[in-house]
């Protein structure tokens, strides 16, 4: 496994990555008539922080990552479509469905070449109480499906997964701070593929610059390989703003990624990120 040496002071320069745009003045949902702009504008802001809001939103996420391989020549592009569904249960629950459609392309990948297409999809359900705890946490938890969808054998597990999913945060002020998390194991699929057995974990701190509506986001997605007994911790730092064309509402995130572990032949170093949010408050 490619372990390197962290350098902590690399989180505080990320956090500086991006461009605000213009300021906006959009509506929340769930907002009330004697809000004003800027105040919908905000509570939509933090909506956007909280990953199971009741909010029907499709992000759009861009990750480029190089470096693959011993000698460090392959890369591989992914974009995620990710809609995010609320449905309300009864008075007081709702479920909330987030998907992850990836599109893959992989180039000078050791022992692969080159490939693109669609990869595996997951699917995550999360009940959650509508409403934060007495003590003001805001939480979920659900189950996950992996579905073999890939297009190519190199782009995907070939295997059926299925595993429990959690997330839980708090919002004071203009902080977001909470994790998400999910286990899948394989239980059906191709007999000559590897089994899977693989954890995530997806700690994340927002800061909302509430004067402008900016966002700074810092968060891993960590995933632990229980087969190999090896880990993948890329480091993601981004801003957001939100804004508005025509009626359509928006979040821009521009952000890069450190890899502080990797698997033998994973990426190494940086990684950039780009998402595309389009909004749909009710």
């Amino acid at each position: 496994m490619k372990t390197k040496r962290r350098n902590h002071l690399l989180l505080a320069l990320l956090c500086c990555i991006g461009t605000a745009w213009a300021q906006t003045n959009t509506p929340a949902a769930g907002a009330t008539p004697a809000m004003t702009a800027s105040e919908r504008a905000t509570e939509l802001s933090k909506k956007l922080s909280n990953p199971i809001a009741d909010l029907i939103s499709v992000p759009l996420q861009y990750n480029f990552d190089d470096n693959y391989g011993e000698m460090d020549k392959g890369s591989k592009s992914q974009l995620n479509i990710q809609p995010v569904a609320p449905f309300s249960l009864t008075e007081d629950w709702n479920v909330v469905t987030r998907t992850i459609v990836p599109v893959i392309g992989i180039q000078d990948m050791p022992g692969v070449g080159d490939e693109s297409g669609l990869g595996d999809i997951t699917a995550s359900q999360f009940f959650s109480p509508k409403a934060p705890s007495a003590s003001g946490w805001i939480w979920g938890a659900g189950i996950v499906e992996l579905i073999p969808t890939a297009t190519e054998d190199a782009l995907g597990g070939g295997k059926w997964g299925i595993g429990p999913t959690a997330v839980a945060l708090r919002q004071e002020g203009p902080w977001t701070v909470g994790g998400l998390m999910n286990q899948i194991w394989s239980v059906a699929g191709d007999s000559d593929r590897s089994n899977i057995n693989s954890l995530f974990l997806q700690p994340f701190v927002t800061y909302l610059i509430e004067k402008t509506k900016t966002t700074l986001i810092l968060n891993t997605e960590s995933t632990y390989d229980w087969v190999t007994e090896q880990w993948s911790v890329p480091i993601n730092a981004g801003v957001a703003q939100l804004f508005k064309v025509g009626p359509q509402i928006m979040q821009l995130e521009v952000g890069a990624r450190y890899w502080a572990d990797s698997p033998e032949n994973g990426p190494e170093d940086w990684g950039l990120r780009v998402q595309l949010t389009l909004l749909f408050p009710k």
